[in-house]
């Protein structure tokens, strides 16, 4: 057999359809013409044919059509079929925002898919607040899936501008899409109540509605987030039916549970915010001087914002953690500065107080105070309960380091004392992996004295941080020792990311190793040491696994300095990277997720 090979040329496609646009547009074998709005197209049957199912089946063997000299197209516009027409005589199809429907009714109508794909695009792609209603009206009209998750994504984030510049686009938004809106769980910069009061507007220029329509639409608004004055002001009649009514006792009784409301969390009660914001509470670029202001930092976007709220109180050495969209701020050491004889004083107590912030409101409130007075101790949250371990107390010019450990039950609604640690210990780490709480390093025993001024470098201190790790286990109660870590450390940071427990670098270390422990061999492994040998930094890990550093204080030339940097640790790969920069340096932050508006 012969050999033979086989050549394709794309310039004679192209070329083929260059010729029939120019037969097309000579008038030339045209063997049917097509008429919208009064005016005629001359085209070949074959090309529409082979284009098109709808011109296929038109100029089927057994239809009127088939031997017609003219067919009528009396849904289509002139417009769009002219657009069409091109597109399937040379592969162009043209588009703007004014002939954007009657192109996409037409390749709807002539059903040519490929068409209709470039204006689902078309649309994707050209999405802002001035066009997202039209357009998800246009796409819900044409059943564009995806344009329409699109356009109302954008709808939801542009939400704050559309109230305020375009709310009668809102009004006349089609029902679907704003009921995937208020589905969404991201509105930036918009309170639930003007959400509410959107909804009652809908409903009066696009109504009456059946109830079950107007039970959909409000059931997805978030009643839990609005003040229990506010929700008592709407009268509206669709606001009367048993399911909305049950969903505004239901968040009465919410706003009635005070202690217990973070554990008592729903859709209903959840902010309209990404939960993967980083809130950076306490510290300071002065260690002895901590702030009030709180900062937030979007990973998403690498960048910082400041909280208008503050603080209550300045802290440093104290813990933070987050349960149901709450913030608790515990312990410490509270900085107080007075006046005295004249002069600026400043007083620092050991602190057992426990504050609770609420995003949602703005809200700080005292919450019942620890049993022992805590700093330089750790927290950690297991199954919503709140774990407050060792640390050490302040008397004066001496100190006394702690073994105890307490524990905040919601349900409860008070501190309990649970089982104490095996010595007293101080400046160690905590965290939790499979409800097992690990607590490593620290300096034990009562050698707090030795440590008051922790600022100051000696190699002593070295000689007495720990390298021990103990673990408790909630179900069992009983401390057990593990592995011991390859590094002594103090004032370090420990944290659990996919089923590993990793432990940073702390305060007296001539190195920036970091370490890995396996509790199913229980064992320690070396890892990529960290870029830059700070201490007192904030740390938090993110939902995929990946740890930030924030900040911190570190030694330069014999000068401590304070750290701007944000560093990101890739816990899969073993990979650091400095990713950002903070507006200022700050040490002795403490940091935890939380949800916060915009």
């Amino acid at each position: 057999m012969d050999s033979y090979c086989v050549l394709y040329s794309s310039a004679h496609r192209t070329g083929l359809l260059a010729g029939f646009q120019r037969l097309r547009t000579e008038h030339k074998m045209c063997d049917v013409v097509l008429q919208a709005g009064g005016l005629d197209f001359p085209c070949h049957r074959a090309l529409l044919a082979s284009s098109s199912e709808y011109f296929w089946a038109l100029f089927g063997e057994t239809t009127t059509e088939r031997l017609a000299d003219s067919v009528s197209l009396p849904a289509l516009t002139p417009e769009g079929l002219d657009a069409i027409l091109d597109f399937l005589y040379s592969g162009w199809l043209s588009i703007s925002k004014q002939t954007l429907p009657v192109v996409l009714e037409a390749a709807r109508y002539l059903q040519v898919d490929k068409a209709v794909a470039i204006c689902e695009r078309y649309i994707i792609d050209s999405l802002c607040a001035d066009n997202c209603c039209g357009y998800a009206d246009l796409a819900e009209r044409h059943a564009l899936q995806d344009a329409l998750e699109a356009a109302n994504h954008t709808i939801a984030m542009e939400m704050k501008v559309l109230l305020q510049e375009n709310r009668e686009d809102l009004l006349g938004l089609n029902i679907q899409s704003l009921m995937d809106v208020f589905e969404a769980d991201e509105i930036p910069g918009v309170k639930e109540v003007e959400l509410i009061k959107l909804a009652l507007d809908w409903l009066d220029e696009n109504g009456p509605l059946p109830l079950l329509k107007s039970n959909l639409l409000l059931s997805r608004l978030r009643f839990g987030l609005v003040a229990s004055s506010d929700l008592a002001n709407f009268s509206h009649k669709a606001m009367s039916t048993p399911l909305i009514r049950s969903q505004l006792t239901r968040a009465l009784e919410y706003h009635a549970s005070a202690i217990e409301k973070p554990i008592k969390q729903s859709k209903q009660t959840t902010l309209r915010s990404s939960p993967n914001r980083v809130l950076l509470v306490g510290g300071g670029s002065n260690p002895d001087w901590p702030e009030q202001q709180m900062m937030m930092f979007d990973p998403r976007t690498r960048k910082f914002t400041c909280l208008q709220s503050e603080l209550p109180v300045r802290l440093k050495h104290h813990c933070v953690c987050s349960i149901g969209g709450f913030l608790f701020v515990i312990g410490g050491e509270e900085v107080k500065d007075w006046l005295q004889d004249g002069k600026n004083s400043v007083t620092i107590l050991t602190s057992n107080k426990m504050w609770r912030y609420d995003p949602r409101f703005d809200q700080w409130e005292e919450m019942d105070s620890m049993m022992e007075r805590r700093s330089q101790f750790t927290c950690c949250v297991v199954e919503d309960i709140i774990y407050a371990i060792g640390g050490r107390q302040h008397h004066q010019q001496a100190s006394t380091c702690l073994a105890s450990v307490e524990y905040f039950d919601m349900t409860m609604r008070s501190w309990r004392k649970g089982p104490p640690l095996p010595n007293p210990i101080f400046g160690h780490a905590t965290t939790v992996l499979d409800d097992k709480i690990y607590v490593s390093g620290g300096v034990q025993g009562n050698q707090a004295s030795i440590l008051v001024n922790n600022s100051s470098y000696s190699p002593d201190h070295h000689r007495e941080t720990s390298k021990d790790v103990l673990c408790w286990d909630v179900t069992t109660k009983n401390w057990e020792k593990k592995a011991s870590m390859t590094i002594a450390r103090f004032g370090h940071q420990m944290a659990t990311a996919n089923g590993y427990i990793y432990a940073l670098l702390g305060m007296y270390e001539p190195f920036c190793d970091i370490e890995k422990y396996d509790s199913n061999s229980n064992s320690w492994t070396r890892l990529r040491p960290l870029l830059n040998g700070s201490f007192n930094y904030g740390m938090v890990v993110m939902p995929s696994g990946n740890l930030f550093v924030f900040g911190g204080r570190k030694w330069n030339d014999g000068q401590e300095v304070i750290v701007k940097t944000v560093l990101e640790y890739d816990t899969k790969k073993d990979h650091w990277r400095e990713v950002s920069q903070l507006p200022k340096g700050i040490a002795g932050v403490e940091c935890t997720l939380l949800p916060i508006p915009d």
